[in-house]
This record gives C-alpha cells, structure tokens and sequence, in this order.
C-alpha cells in the first residue's frame, strides 16, 4: 500500500512538470523563433522489496528544434532561417543562438536583435551597416549589402545534435557544445523580409493540457482512496488488538 502511495505520488510530480512545460509553450506560441519544451519520461525501477516497484520520474527536459513556419513580413529588418542553421548574438551571458532574425539597426549602425544584442558574423564579429545609406540587402549566404556595398554577412552556425540548449531570453539558447559555422547554403539559408513563427502548435499543446489535468485529477483521488484504505486498515487492526 506505501508503494502504491509513492508510485501515486512520483506520478503527480511528473505530471506537474508536464503540465508547467505545456503552460510555458502555451504562453510562448507567438513568440518569434521559440523552441517547445519537451519532457522525456522513463521509469525509476526499485528493488528494495520482494517485488520491483517502478516509479515514474520528473523526466528529462528537453528543447524541441523542430522548425516552426515561415510568416512575410516585407520588413527588410526582418530575417529568418531555412534549414537548421541558427543565427548567434554576443550578449552578457556569452554567445547565444537564436531562431528570432527581427533585427534592428541603431544610430552607430551595428545589427541588433530585439534584445539589443549585437548580431555577430560566422568570425564572431557584430556587423556595422550605414545609418544613412537606406535599407539594406540580404542575400541567402547572410551577405548584407548596402546599394552595391557589401558591408558584413550574417553568420549561420550549427549546433550539435547532441547538444543540450539552456534557455537564455526571449527565444535564445546557449548549448553545451561549441556551435559551428555554416559555409554551405544549399540546405541552410537566410531568406530576408520574413520571420520565423514559435514551433508550438497551439492545440496540440491544449489537448495535453487538458489530457494532463484530467490524469492527475484521477491521480489525486486513487491517493485519497489508498490513505482512506490504509486508515482503515489501522482502524480495524487497530480494534481487533
């Protein structure tokens, strides 16, 4: 009965972490370039007693890198990412990785992101445009191009499948591994004007919601029969001695 009690209990806890992963990506899904949080779950085998016990875990939290849809802006300010590759910022925390090409450009001409984070080339170096010479050019290889000046490029940087991403601000990451340039454009590539949408689906995320809610809704009332069976239990015991 205490096994059927703590399997009951590890269970609410892994559904609550579930549940705080779906509410994140729900408040999230407009958020330009946002990678879903996903939970891994698996199972804690115990054989302390004559039989195993297997508990549920809190799971491991992971970042979905599935890509989310590409939305026209005509904003020339505005860039997004074909392919896997990830755009890179220099920020306080190190070099982080976004998917979020909303760019903005200031009086001393550097790109920005919409955090003000200088946009860095694939050498790690921020780009400088012309405050004065209009909008810019931005070709599939991250060239920048003011009238017929090539002024920088955007770096295009690949991070490691295997990787884990820590979660910076608004929809950058840090991975644990070293990201690197990307050189070849065919598979991965800057299109300009356009941004890149959350890769959350929204109802997707509202069924879980709702599938979550309602299990630990059972959950709560198969611990409050199994704490009144086990009152019983001592009531009766309790009596007979």
């Amino acid at each position: 009965m205490e096994s059927t009690l703590n399997v009951s209990l590890s269970s609410q806890v892994a559904i609550s972490r579930r549940l705080e992963t779906v509410a994140r990506n729900v408040a999230n899904m407009n958020t330009v370039g946002y990678r879903a949080d996903e939970v891994k779950f698996s199972q804690l085998l115990s054989t302390a007693g004559a039989d195993p016990v297997s508990f549920a875990n809190g799971g491991e939290l992971y970042i979905s890198r599935q890509h989310g849809a590409l939305n026209k802006t005509d904003n020339s300010l505005d860039v997004a990412i074909e392919g896997d590759g990830w755009f890179a910022l220099r920020t306080p925390a190190g070099i982080a990785y976004t998917r979020d090409g909303r760019l903005t450009m200031g009086g001393d001409g550097v790109l920005r992101s919409v955090n003000e984070y200088p946009v860095l080339d694939a050498g790690g170096l921020p780009i400088a445009l012309d405050p004065e010479a209009g909008e810019p050019t931005i070709t599939r290889d991250g060239a920048v191009f003011q009238g017929q000046n090539q002024l920088g490029a955007l770096g295009l940087f690949s991070i490691d499948p295997e990787a884990k991403l820590a979660r910076l601000d608004n929809s950058a990451v840090i991975p644990d591994l070293p990201a690197t340039p990307i050189l070849n454009f065919t598979e991965d590539g800057v299109v300009q004007g356009y941004t890149e949408s959350s890769n959350v689906n929204p109802i997707r995320e509202m069924t879980r919601m709702i599938e979550l809610t309602r299990t630990f809704e059972s959950v709560s009332k198969m611990i409050d029969s199994g704490a009144e069976n086990q009152r019983k239990v001592i009531r009766e015991l309790g009596e007979s001695s």
